[in-house]
């Protein structure tokens, strides 16, 4: 039997976007499980008239706490009410709704922390709307790590994609092919190899973890013929992972490291860049995979793609991703 949790955050994202729609079409589907419950931060107005828009049925019922959003989670959508400070047309993103976007990611992360919370989805955001704004970020990811900084917490961010039975970590994530190999570094590899070990004990309930390591370089460099990260990095690497206890393993070649009986042999894989991780994922599920962040004080998911603005309002936006993100932050809450 899971053990009980407190309810789940979900955070609106870009308000012209899916998000409304999706979190609507999880409830539905995820309200009578037991073990499940969640509030959305957002504007109810918004949510109501989003689901009326798009065919849904969604009763919406606005909580004060989280508490009483567990109350009404199998009759009502809970709805922790914050009014967007702008109007919305959906389809069309402004940045004059940034501010609401961000202010509900940072309250999402308070009570997290205050551990009012048992962890947090966030819906996708549009990020030129909100570098139109003067957000000084990257994305979420980089934005919660800091978030916890601020507070005093201590996050060292990594991100994980879960989706088809596989789970993938970039080591390099958003930046040019070309500059992958100076930022690759034996540093980088065993600090978020420490920090996939420590999650899968502890949120995946894996014992020994068996973390597989990619090369970078066709055929993992054949032995310094391609290139010689896998001699002078990765497999430095390695080592040092081994000396620490870590059930580390590599560098594999990445052409060969995602078919079925490879895939058997390891809980969780590291590839030295962005789409070397991220393809096998989307290929295996590509409506179904989550991203995870790894490192940060409190759990958090999110469906693994964008903001769909050409679907916003019609019903059509695939919910299996913010299915999948709702219920892994649950079975990670659980563990």
């Amino acid at each position: 039997m899971p053990k009980t949790m407190r309810p789940l955050v979900i955070t609106p994202g870009e308000p012209a976007g899916v998000g409304t729609e999706i979190v609507i079409k999880a409830w539905q589907d995820l309200r009578k499980q037991s073990h499940v419950s969640f509030a959305l931060l957002g504007d109810a107005e918004h949510v109501t008239s989003t689901s009326r828009l798009a065919g849904l049925r969604a009763p919406v019922r606005v909580v004060e706490s989280l508490e009483q959003a567990a109350a009404i989670f199998s009759t009502s959508l809970p709805i922790l009410h914050r009014p967007l400070n702008a109007p919305v047309l959906l389809g069309a993103f402004t940045a004059d709704t940034a501010k609401w976007v961000t202010d509900c990611i940072e309250e999402a992360v308070t009570l997290c922390l205050s551990h009012a919370a048992s962890g947090m989805i966030t819906c996708p955001i549009q990020k030129e709307a909100l570098y139109a704004a003067g957000f000084a970020y990257q994305g979420h990811t980089d934005f919660l790590a800091a978030l916890c900084h601020a507070r005093g917490h201590a996050a060292t961010e990594v991100m994980m994609l879960a989706g088809g039975g596989l789970r993938a970590v970039p080591v390099t994530v958003h930046i040019a092919l070309k500059d992958v190999p100076a930022a690759l570094t034996q540093e980088a590899i065993t600090s978020q190899t420490e920090v996939v070990h420590h999650a899968l004990t502890r949120h995946f309930d894996i014992q020994k973890p068996r973390i597989a390591i990619t090369g970078l370089n066709p055929h993992a460099g054949e032995n310094g013929s391609m290139g010689r990260e896998e001699i002078e990095i990765i497999r430095p690497a390695i080592a040092q992972l081994q000396a620490k206890g870590i059930n580390a393993f590599g560098p594999l070649p990445a052409d060969t490291a995602f078919f079925p009986q490879a895939r058997e042999g390891y809980d969780a894989i590291m590839c030295m860049y962005h789409d070397q991780a991220l393809i096998p994922v989307k290929t295996l599920d590509f409506h179904g995979g989550v991203n995870v962040t790894l490192g940060l004080p409190f759990i958090r998911t999110s469906p693994d793609h964008g903001t769909a603005l050409n679907l916003a309002g019609t019903g059509k936006a695939q919910a299996e991703s913010m299915k999948a993100a709702i219920s892994l932050a649950a079975e990670m809450a659980t563990a």
